[in-house]
């Protein structure tokens, strides 16, 4: 059982603690935001002896990321052989003290507030503001600032003040510097145990995320590792099409690689040297991965993939197998791919599905076909009754993906089209178009469920067509694309759409919608690998 230790510490105590490097602010801690009417009244409290709370310190060897400075005033690191006071709970009240106290300027907001700016009111009774903002230019012998009270020359004061003032001056910095600050000292604690305790204290905050409790435990300034600087690299290196992905799946990938399990008890428990000595070649994984969607499979940007986590499976694989599969892998990996991605696998209990999907990777890396306890019902029924068009959905992303691999080109000029991570993000974006018209089909009375139907999306990138195409019936729309574009048919073929067949020059939609779930269905079955009984 931990036991926290109650102490209490004094102002020069505290300061020096903080300017030595001992007491350090932890990067999970949000950014100072307390403006100067609010360090002001704190400080009221102290020249009143009231009460302003109890700090919490963990105290601990392990070197944390920390918040490296205060305005415009860097703060140092913990000298050698010593331990590090992190603050949990407290961290705008002790950086305000600090902030007044040190007369520091603080840029927020395009602004600078200069906190050396508060002042005691000499001539304060006890229930009226002994520190303020307010400054009247015409009695200046009735202000003393706050850096001036505690650390101003005698020999400047004594030109400055009267006798009554200097005694008010000498009755406050005694107040300041007797007064006796409670802390608990956190002793013996994990880094689990930490931050669980700053969680508890800050309901009112933001939960930490795993990644933000990664990135202070993984830090290291010696080896030059910063989690969050490290990940934000490795997003750029995979660049926009890809830079939607979490960094929760960037941690998963390491620790089953490491451990064969991603839960977050056991991604805490990684060790910190293990952790900074994989992370390159767990990055290379990653990025040949994400190569291999876009290359192979035709997944051209992450918000059509139909899970994050399927990065983790794959990037595993690479890990172990740095060469793009030519071989039997290479089916194994898109069967497995479209069963993830149809069955809608990662939905719920994803920490748990991925430790047994990776025992099925690395059978497929020994060239073996893996089993699966689940079925994949890939039939026209099923694509139908489940084919709303929401992008929130795996299935609906799968089906997505399969339209990006054929490669859709332009109706106006057989052009490919540009598919674009920021059109993506809703269900109206500009890349998405119903090849039946909303407007046309609406005014025919169909069925909503039937109109924003994937089977009646494609994907464009050039928004002028919905622009020109507007509520117009396909047969129109499409003879005017025929005139200008004489590779019509080849250009609506990577869209499985088949104009002579599926009744678009009748403007059958009943036809049109069936012919194309017949199409999708043939399709999503050439990517799997079809037995007649699949189980564990």
């Amino acid at each position: 059982m931990i036991q926290p230790e109650p102490q209490s510490t004094g102002l020069s105590s505290l300061l020096n603690d903080i300017e030595s490097g001992r007491i350090k602010i932890p990067q999970f801690q949000r950014q100072y935001v307390w403006e100067r009417k609010a360090a002001a009244q704190l400080l009221d409290s102290i020249a009143k002896g009231f009460p302003i709370g109890t700090f919490i310190l963990w105290e601990t060897q392990e070197e944390l990321r920390s918040i490296r400075n205060i305005g415009n005033h860097n703060l140092p690191e913990t000298p050698a052989g010593h331990v590090a006071q992190y603050i949990l709970d407290g961290q705008q009240r002790i950086t305000s003290l600090y902030t007044c106290f040190k007369g520091l300027k603080i840029a927020r907001n395009s602004k600078v507030e200069d906190f050396a700016q508060i002042y005691v009111d000499l001539e304060a009774s006890e229930d009226e503001d002994i520190v303020t903002l307010n400054y009247d230019e015409e009695n200046p012998k009735r202000y003393v600032t706050i850096t001036d009270l505690l650390n101003g020359k005698m020999s400047v004061l004594v030109r400055q003040y009267t006798e009554e003032g200097l005694d008010k001056i000498d009755l406050y910095k005694e107040r300041f510097k007797s007064y006796q600050f409670s802390l608990v000292i956190l002793k013996n604690a994990s880094l689990d145990v930490a931050t669980d305790v700053f969680t508890r204290l800050n309901v009112g905050g933001k939960t930490l995320t795993l990644f933000e409790v990664m990135v202070a435990k993984t830090y290291d300034s010696s080896q030059d590792f910063d989690l969050s600087e490290k990940f934000d690299q490795l997003i750029e290196e995979i660049g926009e099409d890809f830079k939607t992905i979490s960094s929760s799946t960037i941690l998963q990938v390491i620790s089953l690689i490491l451990k064969k399990d991603c839960t977050r008890k056991q991604i805490l428990r990684l060790e910190k040297q293990t952790f900074i000595d994989t992370w390159e070649s767990v990055t290379i994984a990653i990025k040949k991965a994400i190569d291999y969607f876009k290359n192979y499979y035709g997944i051209p940007v992450s918000k059509i993939l139909p899970y994050d986590a399927l990065i983790v499976p794959f990037s595993y694989f690479f890990y172990y197998h740095p060469d793009r599969p030519l071989d039997q892998k290479r089916e194994y990996l898109q069967d497995f791919f479209w069963r993830v991605s149809l069955t809608e696998r990662y939905s719920s209990g994803v920490e748990t599905k991925l430790g047994k999907d990776i025992r099925r990777i690395e059978t497929i890396l020994n060239d073996e076909l893996p089993s699966y306890d689940f079925e994949v019902n890939i039939s026209t029924d099923r694509i139908i009754d489940q084919g709303w068009f929401s992008i929130s959905r795996s299935f609906i992303k799968a089906i997505l993906c399969l339209y990006a691999s054929k490669g859709p080109r332009s109706f106006a000029d057989n052009s490919r089209v540009h598919i674009d991570n920021a059109w993506l993000q809703i269900a109206t974006s500009k890349n998405y178009h119903h090849f039946f018209p909303k407007a046309y089909l609406k005014s025919r009375d169909e069925d909503e469920f039937y109109i924003n139907h994937i089977l009646n999306i494609t994907i464009v990138d050039d928004y002028l067509n919905k622009r020109v195409i507007r509520a117009k019936a396909p047969s129109i729309y499409m003879s005017d694309f025929k005139k200008k574009n004489s590779h019509l048919d080849e250009t609506m073929s990577t869209h499985f759409i088949d104009p002579d067949t599926f009744g678009v020059w009748d403007n059958d939609y009943d036809l049109f919608f069936s012919k194309r779930a017949e199409i999708v269905s043939d399709e999503l079955r050439s990517k799997l690998i079809i037995k007649e009984k699949v189980h564990t």
